[in-house]
């Protein structure tokens, strides 16, 4: 399935803003070591699958996308009224439920891809806080089997406590930012049933892993 549109996609206002001042205070706060920029789309329909270590995940990604793109969000920041109007403008929050499937975010997350749009989706499903990759959700496969969209890997590590251990300290922590050569699901996976996702699950973890240091790779060492 391809996008039904040609219609370009507006950024949210101010959006363009935002970004800038993310990579200015990225860039001062940190030492960053970004790669492969190239490969984040301008267009959808495409999913960026990245590792979720912790809170300022939500930062790097938007610092870095071509544009905003579309992301979950736990259902508990619905009820923070300052957070909830952050991630409604400039994130376009879908709201998930994390404790069990949510069916009517990855239908909402579904009709974002038909629209040509770009997704942000960390298949994790949750911070791993020590930045060791957990076993992925099928969320992504799921949506990228029924779509066709473009899968964008991201691997992101040495932020996993920057507070306390580096910041606090007056330290400016390396953190690594690297973006990996888009792909398809085959096309066979189009027809593959829901509870069979698994392949493609640990093809989309994989190929995050092996842009990982070896000691991170975790459950896909």
């Amino acid at each position: 399935m391809t996008n039904q549109t040609d219609k370009p996609f507006q950024n949210p206002r101010g959006w363009h803003l935002a970004h800038r001042f993310l990579r200015f205070l990225l860039f001062r706060l940190t030492r960053l070591d970004v790669k492969g920029l190239e490969h984040l789309p301008d267009k959808g329909p495409a999913i960026i699958t990245p590792n979720h270590v912790n809170w300022l995940d939500v930062f790097l990604i938007p610092a870095f996308s071509k544009v905003a793109p579309v992301t979950f969000a736990g259902e508990k920041w619905a009820r923070a009224p300052l957070v909830n109007r952050m991630f409604r403008h400039f994130g376009q929050a879908i709201f998930v439920n994390r404790g069990a499937p949510d069916r009517k975010a990855l239908m909402a997350a579904m009709e974002v891809l038909k629209q040509g749009r770009v997704l942000g989706l960390a298949p994790e499903g949750t911070r791993s806080h020590d930045g060791i990759l957990r076993k992925g959700h099928d969320g992504a496969a799921w949506l990228a089997s029924r779509t066709g969209a473009l899968i964008v890997p991201v691997a992101m590590w040495g932020h996993e406590d920057i507070i306390r251990s580096q910041w606090l300290r007056f330290q400016r922590p390396i953190v690594h930012f690297h973006v990996g050569k888009p792909y398809r699901l085959p096309p066979e996976a189009r027809q593959t049933r829901s509870r069979d996702l698994d392949p493609y699950t640990e093809m989309i973890m994989r190929r995050i892993a092996e842009m990982l240091p070896p000691e991170r790779r975790g459950y896909y060492a």
